[in-house]
C-alpha cells in the first residue's frame, strides 16, 4: 500500500491526536482482539485490518516514531510503519515485543520463568479470654507448616542427584507452537513450567522439596480485638521453595464469652441485681469491673433498668487511645416466697402508700370506668 493510500494512524486506532500512551494501548488491544486472525480464520479482510492496526500501534507507541509521524506524516517514517522485514515475528521487526506486551496475559505469550515458589499462606484460629481481648496479651502457639526438605535442600531430587534439564522444552519452561497466524508459547506440560525434571525423587519429601513440620511462635494480641479480628504475621507461613518467599500467617481471633460482662463496641455492659429494699432506700454496692471491684452509690428510688455509666472502665480502643466505658445496668429483684410477717408488713406499706393490695378483686368493668371517669 502506497503512503498516499495509508489511513491516518490515529483514525485506524480510533483515538485523538493527544491520546496518552495508555489510551493508545487500550484502543489497540480492544481492536486487535476483535480482528485477531485466530478469531476470524480465513477472513483476509480481518487479517489486513489486523496488520493495519499493528502497524499503527508500532508507530504511535514509540515516542520517537510518533513525533516524526506527527510532523511529517507517513513520509517521515521512511516509507512504512515497520522498521524492516515487513510483517511477522522475524526480520528484526519489533512486532514480537508488541505481541508480548499486549497479548502475553491473554494468549500465554513469553514471560520470564521463576525458579522459586512462594510458601503457602496459613490460617490459625486463636481463642482468647474477654480480658485478653480488652487489654491485649502475648500468646504462644504451635503452627504446622511446610518447610524446605533438609535432605535435598528443597530441590526435590534424591541426595547425590540433580534435576535434569527438561528434554521437551530444553529448560525454557515453555514450548512454542503455531496457532493460526501466530506462534504461541505455553508452559511446558512435561515439567510444569519448571524447565527441569526430577528422575530420582528425594525419599524424604517425595520430590516436592518440602516436608511437614511445626514451629512455636509468640503472638502479640493488641488490646481492643474482637471475634473476627485477623492478625497478619508476614513471612511466618509456609517456607518458600527454591528461593521463593515465605508465605504469611493469619491469626483469626475468637473471644470467649464472659460470665459477667458483655461487649458493645468498646463499652462493657454489666447487669447488677439488687433487692427491692436496696432500690427503695438507696445503698452503696460493689460493682465488678475489668480493673477490679468499684463502689457505686445508688440513690433512693432507683428503678430497674437504670444505667450508670462508669467512665474509662471499658475496653481499650484498637490501634487508638483511651478506653470505652462500663454501663452498669440495675436489675431490681422482686421478693418471692414471703413469710407471714413479711407479707403483713408489705400490705401495711401498701395501705400507707394508698396502693391497692388486691387490685384483681375488683371486676374489670369497675377498672375501666375508673380510667374513663
Amino acid at each position: 500500500m502506497a503512503n498516499g493510500d495509508k489511513r491516518d494512524y490515529y483514525d485506524v486506532l480510533g483515538v485523538h491526536k493527544n491520546a496518552s500512551d495508555i489510551e493508545i494501548k487500550k484502543a489497540y488491544r480492544k481492536l486487535a482482539i476483535q480482528y485477531h486472525p485466530d478469531k476470524n480464520p480465513g477472513d483476509k479482510e480481518s487479517e489486513e485490518k489486523f496488520k493495519e492496526l499493528t502497524e499503527a500501534y508500532e508507530v504511535l507507541s514509540d515516542s520517537q516514531k510518533r513525533a516524526q509521524y506527527d510532523q511529517f506524516g507517513h513520509a517521515g517514517l521512511g516509507g512504512g510503519g515497520f522498521s524492516s522485514g515487513g510483517f511477522g515475528f522475524g526480520g528484526g521487526t519489533p512486532f514480537g515485543d508488541i505481541f508480548g506486551d499486549i497479548f502475553g496475559d491473554i494468549f500465554g505469550g513469553p514471560r520470564e520463568r521463576s525458579r522459586g515458589k512462594r510458601g503457602d499462606d496459613l490460617l490459625y484460629n486463636l481463642e482468647i479470654s474477654f480480658e485478653q481481648a480488652a487489654f491485649g496479651a502475648e500468646k504462644q502457639i504451635e503452627v504446622p507448616y511446610a518447610k524446605r526438605c533438609d535432605s535435598c535442600k528443597g530441590s526435590g531430587a534424591k541426595a547425590g542427584t540433580e534435576p535434569k534439564v527438561c528434554p521437551t522444552c530444553r529448560g525454557a519452561g515453555q514450548v512454542r507452537f503455531q496457532q493460526g497466524f501466530f506462534s504461541i508459547s505455553r508452559p511446558c506440560s512435561h515439567c510444569n513450567g519448571e524447565g527441569r525434571v526430577i528422575e530420582s525423587p528425594c525419599p524424604s519429601c517425595r520430590g516436592t522439596g518440602s516436608v511437614k513440620d511445626r514451629k512455636s511462635l509468640s503472638v502479640k494480641v493488641p488490646p481492643g480485638v474482637e471475634t473476627g479480628t485477623r492478625l497478619k504475621l508476614s513471612g511466618e507461613g509456609g517456607q518458600g521453595i527454591k528461593g521463593g518467599a515465605n508465605g504469611d500467617l493469619y491469626i483469626a481471633i475468637s473471644v470467649r464469652e464472659h460470665p459477667v460482662f458483655a461487649r458493645d463496641g468498646y463499652d462493657v455492659i454489666c447487669e447488677i441485681p439488687i433487692s427491692f429494699v436496696q432500690a427503695a432506700l438507696g445503698c452503696e454496692i460493689e460493682v465488678p469491673t475489668l480493673d477490679g471491684k468499684v463502689s457505686l452509690k445508688l440513690p433512693e428510688g432507683t428503678q430497674s433498668g437504670k444505667v450508670f455509666r462508669m467512665k474509662g472502665k471499658g475496653i481499650a480502643v484498637l490501634q487508638g487511645y483511651g478506653r470505652g466505658d462500663q454501663l452498669t445496668v440495675i436489675k431490681v429483684e422482686t421478693p418471692s416466697n414471703l413469710g407471714k410477717r413479711q407479707r403483713e408488713l408489705l400490705e401495711e406499706f401498701a395501705k400507707i402508700s394508698g396502693e391497692e393490695v388486691h387490685p384483681m378483686k375488683r371486676n374489670f368493668f369497675e377498672k375501666v370506668m375508673d380510667i374513663l371517669s
